[in-house]
C-alpha cells in the first residue's frame, strides 16, 4: 500500500503573525514577520526607491507586479480585452513598478502558446494602448503615474516553445537527458546553432527598440524558469561561441546589452533571474494515488554526475544549491548597466513546487513532499545572500509571497525593513486581489474572500489550452464558460 503524502499546516490555519512566527520556527525557517503592520506614509513598503531612474522615473513604492501571462491575446500576438483587463488591474494595484507585464515573445516561433503576446511592428499600437491603459487606470486610483515605471518582458520559449495547439516545439541550447522526452526534442536540429543564435540576439534587438517606441520604461531580458536565455546559462557541455565557459554562456545577453546601447534610442533593461536551479522533479510512483500524484522527487540522475545541465546548481549533488555562478551572474549584470532583477528559481515546468509553492499541485505537477513554506523560506534566503553581496546600485525584487497568503504584508514589511528585498513581488495575488499590498498599507485593512490560496487553476488552466486567471475567486474567470470546462478536466483527473 502506498504511503499518503505529507500534511502541511494551512497558511489561513494561522489566526496572527504571531501563530505565523511560532509555526516557521518551528519548522526550523528564518522568515522575518513583523507585527503590528505599519500603514500610512511611513510604511517601508510605500517608499521610493532611491537612486534607481529607469526612463527618468523613480519607482514610487516597494511593490512589484510580476510578469503575468494570460495565454489569452490574438493568434498573431495581439491584445484582447482580456489583456486589456489585466493590464487595467495592473494600474489599479497601486503597485509602482510593472515588472515586465507579461511575457512577449521576440519571434512568432519562440510564443509558449498560440495566444502569448509578439512584440512585433504589427502589434506596437495594440501593445501602446496597454502602457497608455495602464497609466491612465493607475492616475484614476492613485492620482499621479509619474513614478509609475512600466517594463515589458522579452523572451524565447526554448525548450517550452508552443506556437501552435499541436505538439510541443522546441528549440534547446542543448540536448538535456531528463527533459528531452518530456517536450519532444528528439533530434540534434531542435538544438539552436550559433548563427541561430546570432539572429535571435537580432530579434531581441528588435523587440526591445518596438518596446521603446510604444511606451516601455524598460525592458526585462527573461533569464528565468527554464526558458531559452535561463537554458543557456546550463550549456555547460555546449559547443562553440554560446557554450562551455561563463563568458560563452552569457554572450547572449552581453550581445543583447551592446545592441540596445548602440541604437539611437537605447532603452534600459532589466532581467528576471532563477537564482538557482535544481534537477527536475516527477511524482513519487510509491505515494501516488488514483487521480492523486504523488509528492515531487528528484528524477534519478546519479548516472549523471558532475550534473552540468543547470544554473545555481551543486554539480556534486544537483538537489543542493550553489550560488557561486549567480553572484558572477549579478556583477555581470552591473557592468552592462542592468541595475534591476527580479529574482525567481526553478521552473514551473520541472520543479514547480521551487518556483511557485502552493497548497494544491497544478494538473501537470505532483503533491508537496514537504510544508510549500520551506520552499518561501529558500527563494527569500538565497535572494538575502545574493543581495548582501551585490553592488550596492543593485536593485531586487523578490519572488515567492502569494503563498504566505493573510501574512504577505507582514513578511513584505519585515524583508524590505531588514534589506533582504529591496521591492516585493507579487503573481498570483494579483490576479486574484490586485489591490492587497495596497489595502493592507493604505487602509489596513483587506478583503480575505479575495486572497489566493494557491488553488493554481491559474497554472492548470493554460496547461490545458485555456487563459489563465483566478478562476475560485475572480467572477470575471468564474462565469466564463471555460471555467465549467476547467472543472470538469480536474474532475476527469480525479478520476
Amino acid at each position: 500500500m502506498s504511503a499518503d503524502p505529507p500534511t502541511f499546516t494551512r497558511m489561513g490555519a494561522l489566526k496572527s503573525p504571531t501563530a505565523f512566527r511560532e509555526h516557521a520556527a518551528g519548522l526550523g525557517l528564518d522568515i522575518p514577520c513583523d507585527e503590528p503592520l505599519i500603514t500610512g506614509a511611513a510604511s517601508p513598503l510605500l517608499q521610493p526607491v532611491a537612486g534607481l531612474t529607469l526612463n527618468g522615473r523613480t519607482i514610487g513604492n516597494r511593490v512589484a507586479i510580476h510578469p503575468m501571462e494570460g495565454w489569452d491575446g490574438t493568434l498573431t500576438g495581439g491584445v484582447t480585452d482580456d489583456v486589456r483587463r489585466r493590464w487595467q488591474r495592473f494600474g489599479e494595484s497601486g503597485a509602482k513598478l510593472i515588472c515586465g507585464g507579461e511575457a512577449m515573445a521576440v519571434r512568432p516561433d519562440g510564443r509558449a502558446n498560440p495566444h502569448q503576446l509578439i512584440l512585433c511592428e504589427e502589434n506596437q499600437e495594440d501593445l501602446a494602448s496597454l502602457v497608455a491603459l495602464c497609466r491612465a487606470t493607475h492616475r484614476s486610483h492613485w492620482g499621479d503615474d509619474s513614478d509609475l515605471v512600466i517594463g515589458f518582458q522579452l523572451t524565447h520559449s526554448g525548450r517550452f516553445c508552443r506556437p501552435s495547439d499541436s505538439a510541443w516545439a522546441s528549440k534547446v541550447a542543448f540536448r538535456h537527458p531528463l527533459l528531452d522526452p518530456k517536450f519532444n526534442v528528439t533530434r540534434d536540429d531542435q538544438v539552436l546553432s550559433d548563427e541561430d543564435m546570432d539572429e535571435l540576439v537580432d530579434a531581441y534587438i528588435r523587440a526591445a527598440r518596438i518596446a521603446r517606441q510604444a511606451g516601455a520604461d524598460f525592458v526585462d531580458i527573461k533569464h528565468c524558469h527554464g526558458y531559452l536565455l535561463h537554458e543557456f546559462l546550463g550549456a555547460h557541455q555546449r559547443p562553440g561561441r554560446y557554450g562551455g565557459s561563463f563568458e560563452n554562456r552569457t554572450r547572449p545577453l552581453r550581445a543583447i546589452m551592446a545592441g540596445l546601447q548602440a541604437g539611437p534610442d537605447p532603452i534600459e533593461a532589466a532581467v528576471r533571474l532563477s537564482l538557482f536551479d535544481l534537477v527536475p522533479h516527477r511524482p513519487d510512483p510509491a505515494r501516488s494515488q488514483p487521480g492523486k500524484p504523488g509528492p515531487g522527487i528528484p528524477e534519478e540522475f546519479s548516472h549523471l554526475l558532475p550534473y552540468r545541465f543547470g544554473f545555481g546548481i551543486d554539480a556534486a549533488d544537483p538537489r543542493q544549491i550553489d550560488l557561486t555562478e549567480t553572484h558572477r551572474f549579478i556583477a555581470l549584470c552591473a557592468d552592462l548597466g542592468i541595475r534591476l532583477i527580479n529574482a525567481t528559481a526553478g521552473s514551473p515546468y520541472y520543479t514547480p513546487h521551487i518556483q511557485r509553492p502552493a497548497a494544491v499541485p497544478p494538473s501537470d505537477g505532483y503533491q508537496p513532499a514537504h510544508d510549500p513554506l520551506i520552499d518561501v523560506a529558500r527563494q527569500m534566503n538565497a535572494l538575502r545572500i545574493i543581495k548582501s553581496q551585490a553592488p550596492p546600485s543593485m536593485v531586487f525584487v523578490g519572488t515567492g509571497y502569494t503563498y504566505l497568503q493573510d501574512h504577505l504584508a507582514h513578511v513584505a514589511q519585515a524583508a524590505v525593513r531588514t534589506e533582504w528585498t529591496d521591492i516585493v513581488g507579487i503573481g498570483r495575488m494579483a490576479l486574484s486581489y490586485p489591490k492587497f499590498l495596497l489595502d493592507a498599507v493604505t487602509t489596513g485593512t483587506v478583503n480575505p474572500r479575495s486572497i489566493c490560496r494557491t488553488f493554481s487553476d491559474c497554472t492548470t488552466a493554460p496547461r490545458h489550452g485555456l487563459p489563465s486567471g483566478c478562476y475560485p475567486l475572480d467572477p470575471h474567470y468564474s462565469l466564463k464558460p471555460e471555467n465549467t470546462v476547467l472543472k470538469e478536466i480536474k474532475r476527469a483527473a480525479r478520476r
